[in-house]
């Protein structure tokens, strides 16, 4: 089988993140890294927090903590509600870690080396108020191209310009407020993008037809504009420092490099944080998924859009500039974005749900089906509390729900706690069996594609065709004349339930844990369902024991839904 490693855009320290975040990044590739483990292959799932730059600091500042102490403390309070999401990385680093530090400044070293880097004065915005030069996001003022008045120095939030703060109009300190601004001359590092174009959109033309539209559109943007030469170190106090025995004169500074040069090197410095961390007895090998691995590893990116960018351009261009072997991504799934109401989640303005909050209401599996089911992959999608509420009443609740409790409940009530037997398979449980295989195959080709929307359809439609069953064979009627034929529906409809738990599992994997515990199996070691098993559905054979496992999705009432507009906000939808 592959090996297949996975990654997703790093969540940045400042703060618990919104469901914006987490279905743009980190929801869908755990959703794949599940599927992909589940089909035999070998995955390595690597995340971090992205912990330099601006914001990390004003936070810090915030807070009365020093930056260290800032973001070891937030890196605990996001995995906390990772955990929560029951998000499966291999291992959640951290970007200021040690590994880091290293692998940025040998990129660095070697890019220097190769000619892509050079030292230039700059003029840059300076406080004589703070008393400091203000880099990217210590400037915030009005975007020049959209207008948009919280524009910040690196990046328009509203219109995803990437920005210099000498572009803002009526530019603020971000630190006292003030406009009483100056531009003075420094000194700063510059990748030499310009160099390396040509090179990028070769690879691109190589490997972008595996790409999503939304990524090549926005990748050949950026070619198409023109790569430009960017600085790549700031004045600032926490960062990966550069290294004086290069630049002994920026070190002497105390320069660091820009957040978003070393944050996506970070993916190879977790990696290498995920090895260091191995028990005593056990050897994991963090080089070989980067390193010569072309041949050996397939690559998928998940993130949102206004991270594309990045990672399609900006990030292969200081690897090919490297001029080693280091992994290039294969796959880019971009995702548009998840709003509230129509209007953007913001971790800076706190305006959406997010993510702590949402597992105070519910359990993570109701926001991990909604949001997968919902993903915004071909253009924006709306959150809101009407649409949440539909989803879980309707799929989770009545069609998968609903069937396990009434299944069980009615087998148990009816033939006690063990799996009765009955007439051995006929005609409808042999059409059941080539639809729920017809299904199983949809589900899979869209897993692989990475449709997730449509692969939860495809899975809808599964839970779907359990219940169409049901009906149609309506054991409380067909018991009083034929007691072995309902029991040959019960059985059928007992391995339906034990093939959702395996197949569901990267969606809902605590509620797929729960209904396959309700099944005394020996051995039960099944990862996946074979099209011949669906098509047999006799995984669990008359007289092994069940019991019947707590309601597994509770409905959302009215009253719910009411305190949830009342503590979020969220208009009622007509």
């Amino acid at each position: 089988m592959a090996r297949h490693l996975v990654t997703s855009a790093l969540p940045y320290i400042n703060g618990i993140k919104h469901l914006g975040n987490m279905v743009g990044s980190m929801l869908p590739a755990d959703v794949y890294s599940r599927y992909l483990r589940q089909r035999g292959h070998d995955v390595l799932y690597i995340c971090a927090t992205d912990e330099h730059g601006t914001p990390a600091e004003l936070a810090a500042k915030e807070a009365g903590l020093t930056v260290a102490e800032f973001c070891a403390q937030a890196h605990d309070a996001q995995k906390a509600v990772y955990d929560g999401f029951e998000l499966a990385f291999d291992y959640f680093g951290r970007s200021s870690s040690q590994q880091n530090v290293e692998i940025t400044q040998h990129f660095a070293r070697k890019l220097n080396e190769n000619g892509f880097i050079e030292g230039r004065a700059i003029r840059q915005v300076y406080s004589p108020v703070d008393g400091r030069f203000l880099p990217d996001r210590y400037v915030e003022g009005t975007c020049p191209h959209c207008g948009y008045d919280k524009a910040r120095g690196d990046q328009c939030e509203n219109c995803t310009r990437v920005l210099d703060p000498t572009d803002l109009i009526d530019p603020r300190s971000a630190i006292s407020g003030s406009t009483d601004l100056e531009v003075r001359e420094t000194k700063h590092l510059f990748l030499l993008q310009s160099k390396l174009q040509h090179e990028v959109e070769e690879w691109i033309a190589g490997v972008s037809d595996q790409w999503p539209h939304l990524s090549t559109s926005i990748a050949r943007k950026w070619l198409t504009e023109g790569l430009n030469d960017r600085a790549i170190t700031r004045d600032l106090d926490w960062g990966v420092p550069v290294p004086a025995d290069t630049w002994p004169e920026l070190a002497a500074e105390g320069k660091v490099f820009y957040v978003w040069f070393d944050a996506p090197i970070e993916y190879i410095g977790a990696t290498k944080e995920w090895a260091d961390a191995a028990s005593d007895g056990e050897t994991r090998d963090w080089k070989s998924w980067w390193y010569e691995a072309d041949d050996t590893v397939r690559y998928t990116q998940f993130m949102a859009k206004d991270n594309v960018p990045f990672h399609t351009v900006m990030f292969p261009a200081t690897e090919l500039g490297v001029r080693e072997p280091w992994k290039k991504v294969d796959v880019v799934k971009g995702f548009n974005w998840l709003t509230f109401y129509g209007g953007k989640f913001s971790t800076s303005q706190k305006r959406g749900v997010f993510t702590d909050a949402a597992l105070e209401i519910l359990p993570g599996d109701y926001w991990r089906y909604f949001l997968i089911a919902n993903a915004p992959e071909s253009d924006d999608s709306s959150f809101t509390w009407e649409h949440f509420t539909a989803t879980v009443n309707k799929d989770l609740a009545d069609t998968l729900g609903n069937f396990v409790n009434r299944v069980l409940s009615f087998s148990r009530k009816r033939f006690g706690e063990e799996v009765p037997a009955g007439h051995a398979a006929g005609e409808a449980e042999a059409k059941l069996g080539e639809e729920i295989a017809r299904l199983l195959g949809e589900y899979e080709e869209q897993m692989e594609a990475l449709q997730f929307r449509k692969a939860a359809a495809a899975l809808r439609a599964l839970w779907s065709a359990g219940n169409s069953y049901l009906e149609e064979k309506a054991p409380w009627l067909e018991i009083k004349t034929d007691a072995e034929g309902a029991a040959l529906t019960l059985r059928t409809a007992m391995n339906l339930i034990h093939l959702y738990a395996v197949v569901s599992e990267p969606f809902i994997p605590t509620s797929s844990a729960a209904m396959r515990g309700a099944f005394d199996l020996e051995n039960d070691t099944a990862t996946w369902v074979t099209a011949e098993q669906a098509k047999a559905l006799d995984t669990v054979p008359a007289g092994t024991a069940f019991t019947v496992p707590p309601v597994l999705f509770a409905k959302i009432t009215e009253e719910d839904l009411e305190s949830y507009r009342e503590r979020f906000g969220g208009a009622p939808e007509a």
